[in-house]
């Protein structure tokens, strides 16, 4: 945010669950459109053009939030996004898989309030094997208090069933998709289908960070989200 807000408003808008935003209290499951509503009030009343960005599950959401407000959406810039449902609908069956070991064990733990568990499975999926082990312990509560609402997210990003001719017809041309070369395979498979189904948008690589580079390669993913913002 510091590298763009020069030549940017930028607005960076909680999830439920997160900030100030209430938690999902629904007993239904949750969507992507749920999630995505929640760039409604920020969209301009006049209908002038914005841009949205977002990483992994926000990526996801940016999707549902761009294909929502499409008219308004200038450039959309995905990061390492996770609609795993899409591996399910295309026959994906082994990342699909490895998607669905993860979701399980979220679900599982947090049902009997184990997040501590989960926070530790979740870390080392995400960030590689002995990221967990690595965290302060400060650091390993935030983590783990912060992973609740992941509970619900699985359900957007694994039962969702937009097909991916729609996404190719209802997101800009003006998308960029950026991945890691070393990220997890669920994620390196789902950008693959991308490219395979949207050659029309841009997609950038970098070296090395893995599926969290936008937290830990910032100086290697930032300027390539500032150009795919130009």
């Amino acid at each position: 945010m510091d590298l763009l807000a020069p030549n940017y408003h930028l607005i960076a808008i909680n999830l439920f669950g997160y900030g100030t935003t209430p938690p999902w209290n629904s007993k239904g499951q949750q969507t992507l459109e749920d999630q995505a509503r929640l760039v409604a009030p920020f969209a301009a009343a006049d209908g002038s053009k914005f841009s949205i960005v977002g990483h992994s599950f926000d990526g996801a959401v940016a999707m549902k939030a761009a294909a929502m407000f499409r008219n308004q959406v200038h450039r959309l810039v995905l990061v390492e996004p996770n609609p795993f449902y899409l591996l399910r609908l295309l026959g994906c069956v082994e990342a699909f898989r490895e998607a669905t070991a993860l979701r399980d064990v979220i679900k599982d733990c947090g049902a009997r309030d184990d997040w501590r568990t989960a926070a530790e499975v979740f870390a080392n999926y995400w960030a590689g094997a002995g990221s967990w082990n690595a965290m302060p312990d400060d650091r390993r509560e935030k983590f783990t208090a912060a992973l609740v609402p992941n509970f619900h997210e699985w359900d957007c990003v694994m039962h969702e069933e937009t097909p991916i001719s729609t996404w190719a017809k209802d997101l800009p041309d003006a998308t960029t998709v950026i991945s890691a070369d070393d990220t997890v395979g669920a994620i390196a498979e789902t950008v693959r289908l991308f490219r395979e189904h949207m050659p029309h948008w841009r997609f950038e690589n970098v070296s090395q960070g893995g599926h969290m580079a936008a937290i830990t390669k910032p100086d290697l993913i930032n300027p390539v989200i500032q150009s795919a913002l130009l």
